[in-house]
């Protein structure tokens, strides 16, 4: 192997997953049992701390995986806020169909439900300031494309990836490195061919912060392009920062006084939640990296809850968690309600398991990339308002 992946191929075969479970269908066959119907439930009983919310994401994903399948699956709708204990998804089958498979669902949701809850997190508190996602660089290439998937769900306004427009129809953002500038060897030669060079669609914002204080190279810029700059970013890094919003501000007071009160300011560099609320009332946006493509997991964890007995699903799972599978009504505000999935519904109430996959067969129209972040970014104003 010149890289270490997994292919498509061994993944939908069930082949990425650990042994215990391989073990457990041998322990199976040797007792006979090759047909415990069950119901398997994913949930987290335990947000990272602080978190009052999660969302919910990689449910296309493990569609596809078990797509042709045996089994039946019931879900939130992707992009769904979620609270602790709350199912998120119940797999319904013989436990001989998709046991071995857990290693690979649970790793998808919770590695996209962690990141797509970090971006979350950070646009709700940038909200009206845009964000965008600069953190391909900090993982494996392999997992680029679901890094920005995830990040896009969870509310950021661009992602950077090359291939995002071919692979989800969005142009990439993102305009020069610090590498244009140190290559051509002088800032000004640099933005000008940058100028002359790339698609007029693409916004002229250029790093201001490369060989010079960022507020002689601000303004250098903005007497280069004049009307023609959208704005200029800062990814001075911390050794060089000291008070970084007082930087901000004086180069907002610069541009300002000497005319160029369009030209916005973008700020980049180990961007995570203190700093956006810090800067947020002084830049137009935020370029976020590590932070989001490194989060805090959203553990989510997934466990039997029912079990087939002469011909009746029995609440039926292991001690320190709820027995029986469940449905959540949403009732306002994230005010949610559990109930057990076959219990009447709630008036007034907003059933969020819906019915997915039945035998294999994707029943429920599955949403765009960006209907999904319009979802989360819905729930977000919602919550925050007030």
């Amino acid at each position: 192997m010149r890289f270490y992946l997994a292919s498509e191929e061994d993944i939908v075969k069930g082949k990425i997953t650990d042994v215990y479970f391989e073990r457990t269908l041998k322990v199976l066959d040797k007792l006979g049992l090759d047909n415990v119907m069950v119901r398997m439930e994913v949930h987290s009983y335990g947000l990272p701390k602080g978190y009052q919310w999660a969302v919910f994401s990689g449910l296309e994903e493990v569609l596809n995986l078990f797509e042709g399948k045996p089994i039946s699956i019931y879900a939130m709708p992707e992009g769904t806020l979620f609270k602790e204990v709350e199912p998120l998804m119940i797999i319904e089958g013989n436990y001989r169909d998709f046991g071995a498979y857990e290693t690979e669902f649970l790793g998808i949701l919770r590695h996209y439900s962690s990141v797509s809850t970090k971006a979350a997190r950070i646009k709700s508190l940038a909200m009206d300031k845009n964000v965008l996602f600069f953190g391909l660089r900090s993982a494996h290439p392999a997992i680029a494309p679901m890094l920005d998937r995830a990040a896009y769900i969870g509310g950021v306004d661009g992602i950077s990836g090359a291939f995002d427009k071919e692979a989800f129809d969005i142009e990439p953002s993102g305009t020069m490195p610090h590498a244009l500038m140190l290559t051509v060897g002088d800032n000004v030669k640099a933005w000008k061919a940058f100028d002359e060079v790339v698609e007029d669609n693409v916004p002229r914002i250029v790093l201001a912060d490369t060989f010079e204080d960022e507020r002689t190279e601000a303004l250098k810029a903005a007497d280069l392009l004049g009307d023609k700059l959208a704005g200029i970013r800062l990814d001075t890094p911390s050794s060089r920062r000291g008070n970084f919003r007082k930087i901000v501000q004086e180069i907002r007071w610069t541009l300002n006084i000497h005319g160029y009160n369009h030209v916005k300011i973008y700020v980049s560099g180990g961007i995570d939640e203190e700093q956006v609320l810090d800067l947020r009332d002084y830049v137009d946006g935020f370029g976020v990296g590590t932070s989001i493509a490194f989060p805090e997991s959203v553990d989510l964890s997934a466990d039997i809850v029912e079990k087939m007995i002469d011909g009746n699903w029995v609440p039926y799972t292991k001690r320190g968690k709820w027995p029986g599978a469940k449905q959540v009504y949403r009732c306002g505000k994230l005010d949610d309600k559990i109930t057990l999935i076959n219990s009447p519904p709630i008036e007034g109430c907003k059933p969020l398991l819906i019915k997915y996959m039945e035998n294999g067969k994707i029943v429920s129209k599955l949403p765009s990339l960006t209907e999904i972040r319009n979802y989360v970014i819905s729930q977000l104003k919602e919550i925050t308002q007030g």
